[in-house]
């Protein structure tokens, strides 16, 4: 049952990063008009590097995709790791209101790690 519920749980954070990955480059999701300025400021630094969120929405994508194939988990989820930090720092001091899914989501990712942990402590030994 656990891994079940870690299968759906993998599907749909691998779902979110390539939604994400994919609306980077495609801008289908609508910018919602009430952003906080702090939140704004953040997204047009980061666009005024004009390689910095292409690259990004492929790691999204790349990580993403790798999250459902289960032999790759392993390898997508060290990918997917610092978009989330970076996704847990915006949300803890620029956009509060969206930090409980990106605890849920980090948890999920963490959750991903922690059952794929003997093929990371490969790398180490």
């Amino acid at each position: 049952m656990k891994q079940k519920i870690l299968t759906v749980a993998t599907v749909l954070l691998a779902l979110m990063f390539i939604n994400g990955g994919l609306n980077k480059f495609f801008n289908y999701i609508p910018v919602p008009p009430d952003l906080p300025s702090e939140l704004v400021k953040v997204n047009t630094a980061l666009m005024q590097i004009s390689w910095l969120m292409p690259l990004i929405a492929v790691v999204e994508l790349f990580g993403g995709v790798l999250l459902l194939i289960p032999k790759y988990r392993a390898l997508g989820a060290i990918i997917i790791f610092p978009i989330m930090i970076g996704i847990l720092f915006i949300h803890a001091t620029v956009a509060v209101s969206g930090l409980p899914l990106a605890i849920v989501l980090s948890i999920i990712l963490l959750w991903i790690m922690w059952q794929n942990r003997a093929k990371y402590l490969q790398l180490i030994n």
